[in-house]
C-alpha cells in the first residue's frame, strides 16, 4: 500500500499548480450552494491503480466530499465500468477533477501496461520496473507497477548497490572492486553488477554478486549467460525489452526482466468524470 505521506505532497503540488488562486471558471458559473454527483467512468479497459490518490485529491479540495469506490487497486475492468462515485460541492468537485484524473490516468496506464508485459512474459518470471520514473512521482508509479502484477527494483540510489557500465569504466580490476565493495557493505545490502559482454560474467561472479544483469544480450547470449552463471547469482535481463520480445527473453532461463518502458513509455488510460447536479 502507498504511504499517505508519499501521496499528500504530490496532491498538494498538483493542486497548487492547477488552481493556485481557486477555480475562476467554476466560481463565476456555478452557484456556491450547488451540489454535484460525479461518476468516474472507464472509457477503455484497464487495471486500476491509484484509487486512494483519486480520493485524496477530491477530499483535499473539500473534506466534505464523499468518494465511494467501486473497485480496488489491482482490479481489472472493462470499458464503461463505473470505478467510483463522487458527491459534494459542485465547485469543489470541478476544482479537483483535473488533478484527480491526471494522477489516476497516469497510474492506471502504468498498471495496465505492466499487466500486458506480465501476461506476455508468462508464469515463473519476475517483471520489474526501473528508476526511469517521472521525477516526484516514483512512489505512485512504482505502486502502479505492483498493481499490474509487476515487481519493484531498487527504489533509489540509496537502497542497493548496482554497478553499471559507467561505474565499471572507472575501475581497473572489476573483481577486486566488487570484493572491496562487498567488504564495506552490511550483509543485508544487495549487490548487483551489469555486464554487456559474456566475457565479463566470470570476473563479476568471482567478485561475489547477488544479481548479474545481462544488458542488451541476444537470445542466444542470454541462454549462454544463464548456463555460465549456473545458479551462482540471480540473472536479470535488461535492454530494449518489448511486448513482442519479453516472452522469448523469459524463456531463456533468466530470473527476472527489467523493463524501463513500464514507467517511461506508458500512456495515460482514458478515464472520465461525468458530473451532474444532485
Amino acid at each position: 500500500m502507498l504511504d499517505r505521506r508519499q501521496i499528500v505532497p504530490v496532491v498538494d503540488a498538483a493542486l497548487l499548480e492547477d488552481a493556485p488562486h481557486g477555480d475562476l471558471t467554476s466560481e463565476v458559473f456555478v452557484p456556491a450552494e450547488a451540489l454535484a454527483t460525479a461518476d468516474l467512468v472507464a472509457r477503455e479497459a484497464g487495471v486500476l491503480a491509484g484509487a486512494e490518490v483519486f480520493e485524496l485529491a477530491m477530499t483535499t479540495v473539500d473534506p466534505a466530499i464523499e468518494v465511494t469506490l467501486h473497485a480496488a487497486d489491482g482490479d481489472r475492468f472493462e470499458a464503461g465500468a463505473s470505478l467510483a462515485t463522487v458527491r459534494g460541492s459542485a465547485r469543489a468537485v470541478l476544482r479537483a477533477e483535473r488533478i484527480a484524473l491526471n494522477l489516476l490516468q497516469r497510474m492506471c496506464g502504468i498498471a495496465t501496461l505492466t499487466a500486458r508485459y506480465v501476461d506476455a512474459a508468462g508464469p515463473g518470471i519476475r517483471v520489474t520496473d526501473t528508476r526511469k520514473t517521472t521525477p516526484g512521482l516514483r512512489a505512485l508509479e512504482r505502486h502502479a507497477v505492483v498493481c499490474g502484477g509487476g515487481h519493484n527494483h531498487r527504489f533509489s540510489l540509496s537502497e542497493a548497490v548496482m554497478a553499471k557500465d559507467n561505474h565499471l569504466a572507472l575501475v581497473d580490476d572489476v573483481t577486486a572492486a566488487i570484493r572491496a565493495a562487498r567488504a564495506r557493505l552490511p550483509h543485508t545490502v544487495h549487490l548487483e553488477v551489469e555486464v554487456d559482454r559474456i566475457e565479463q560474467i566470470e570476473p563479476v561472479l568471482a567478485g561475489g554478486v547477488d544479481t548479474i544483469m545481462l544488458d542488451n544480450f541476444s537470445l542466444d547470449e542470454l541462454r549462454a549467460g544463464v548456463a555460465l552463471v549456473a545458479g551462482r547469482a540471480l540473472v536479470e535481463a535488461s535492454g530494449n525489452v518489448s511486448l513482442e520480445t519479453i516472452g522469448a527473453i523469459a524463456a531463456t532461463g533468466v530470473d527476472l526482466v527489467s523493463v524501463g518502458a513500464l514507467t517511461h513509455s506508458a500512456r495515460g488510460l482514458d478515464l472520465g468524470l461525468d458530473v451532474r447536479l444532485t
